[in-house]
């Protein structure tokens, strides 16, 4: 079977490690798109636009390569929060977090340009969180800089003492919601590799 070039469009050290996981080979090259919360769609489009928009980007110029975007968001109350900019931001983030539920929702396409396959997906889970008293908040952001994480905590690290419950994919909250990915990533893959033998066969 034809190996294909697969390229992760994000620098983030977790779905790094997540791809590793279940055994793919991969490129990592940043996506310049500029992300901003300014356009009004709801959360799962919202992050689903952006994951798109990350991966078009990067297939523009590797037009033979599966491209993989994602984007992440946190939403509670209809709200969403992204990424915080400072460490205020990432304390009033986790006040509002704190003793509520909120939704993890992490938005996912792949793109192979040259044969105009595109799939864009989305998955979600809820995460209870404890009462977290603004001490150990303050605490939290100093000792673990989540500055990178959306809703300005990792699930992954030390916040998880003060998590309850968590309904769905506890990957989707790290970064990457491997199990339906991986799904579709083996679709894909069967299609273009089908694609490109039939593309071959027609040369003879």
């Amino acid at each position: 079977m034809e190996n294909i070039n697969i390229i992760l469009a994000s620098s983030s050290p977790r779905r790094k490690k997540l791809l590793k996981k279940i055994g793919l080979s991969f490129d990592i090259k940043k996506s310049g798109v500029n992300e901003h919360s300014k356009i009004k769609l709801k959360s799962h489009l919202f992050s689903e636009y952006w994951a798109k928009k990350k991966a078009k980007d990067i297939s523009e110029s590797n037009k033979k390569s599966l491209i993989i975007g994602a984007d992440t968001i946190v939403v509670i109350d209809g709200s969403i929060l992204g990424k915080p900019t400072n460490n205020q931001e990432g304390i009033n983030m986790l006040k509002k977090l704190s003793g509520n539920m909120h939704e993890v929702v992490t938005g996912v396409s792949l793109q192979y340009k040259k044969l105009n396959i595109s799939d864009t997906f989305h998955s979600k889970t809820k995460i209870f969180f404890n009462k977290i008293d603004e001490e150990s908040i303050k605490e939290y952001i100093k000792n673990e800089k989540p500055l990178d994480k959306a809703g300005s905590y990792g699930i992954q690290d030390s916040i998880a003492k003060y998590i309850k419950r968590i309904d769905g994919c506890y990957y989707n909250v790290v970064g990457l919601p491997i199990s339906e990915f991986y799904k579709r990533y083996k679709i894909i893959l069967k299609v273009i590799q089908e694609k490109n033998i039939k593309s071959k066969t027609k040369l003879y």
